[in-house]
């Protein structure tokens, strides 16, 4: 019947099963992060974990007030009136939702690699990078102030794509699962990790972007799947980065939970310090 696919496209994921997944995974990453550890911890756990979840919490309040009231009725307006890209191509189902994820994936690299390159957004997202650690927690510390500018970036996602509330909440429960799985701690059978990073980000692959390099940081973009650094020549391959964080900020009394959230927002200093003057390539300040 006519109605049926754009009744599905108006549906969504429901929150509390995505939920359920993520808190499932989450627990389940933190325990094999105990016996299967790729670097193990410098840090004590427990503080730690308390500031990144901290972050996490204001994070999502941030995305509550933002996000859930201007994103999903967007949406719906989209999948209505079919605007934007899949709007006008008009697929079936199963390949609009297809579309929709490789889609929102890819261009998901492109606002990474813009809070790298664009220095008012570096700010925010340094914080995220500040971890001296990297576990499945980090993957939940995200500044509010990159969450919320990232509101507008998914907005442009939505009517510029046509995305609907289907594809969207199914690629959300995606991003979530993958960011939890690819910032966890966890150490893959070096046949299970040659397999997989040919088709995903694996821990060791986004522990390489989380490394104290410059050049690790400029590389493995990718969200979800490698195909995207693949493309773009920013694919990265090599053992997991011995040494996470920035040099630039090394010292853990700076890394408190205020002084993260108040980061963005105070003079800051070259974040790869060690290569300003050798390499004369200077992060944003």
């Amino acid at each position: 019947m006519p109605g049926v696919g754009r009744n599905a496209r108006l549906s969504r994921v429901p929150g509390w099963l995505t939920g359920i997944a993520a808190g499932g995974l989450f627990l389940l990453l933190l325990r094999a992060e105990r016996s299967r550890a790729l670097r193990g911890p410098t840090q004590p756990k427990g503080p730690r974990l308390a500031r990144n979840l901290a972050l996490a919490a204001t994070g999502a309040l941030a995305l509550n007030v933002l996000q859930r009231p201007l994103i999903e009725p967007l949406s719906q307006v989209v999948a209505r009136r079919r605007l934007g890209l899949l709007g006008a191509l008009r697929l079936p189902l199963f390949l609009e939702v297809l579309a929709a994820v490789l889609l929102l994936d890819y261009t998901l690299y492109l606002w990474h690699l813009l809070t790298h390159r664009v220095p008012f957004l570096w700010r925010f997202h340094l914080v995220h990078h500040l971890d001296l650690d990297l576990d499945a927690s980090t993957a939940l510390r995200f500044h509010f102030g990159e969450l919320s500018l990232s509101v507008l970036f998914r907005a442009a996602q939505v009517l510029l794509l046509g995305i609907s509330p289907l594809p969207l909440s199914i690629w959300q429960g995606l991003l979530l699962l993958s960011i939890l799985f690819q910032h966890s701690d966890v150490r893959l059978g070096p046949g299970t990790e040659a397999r997989l990073s040919r088709l995903l980000v694996t821990p060791v692959l986004h522990g390489i972007h989380h490394g104290a390099t410059l050049e690790d940081t400029d590389s493995n973009w990718s969200s979800g799947l490698t195909l995207w650094d693949r493309l773009h020549g920013t694919l990265r391959l090599h053992r997991a980065a011995e040494k996470t964080g920035v040099p630039g900020y090394r010292d853990p009394a700076e890394l408190t939970l205020l002084r993260l959230l108040e980061l963005p927002f105070t003079r800051q200093r070259p974040a790869f310090k060690e290569l300003a003057v050798t390499a004369g390539s200077v992060q944003a300040s």
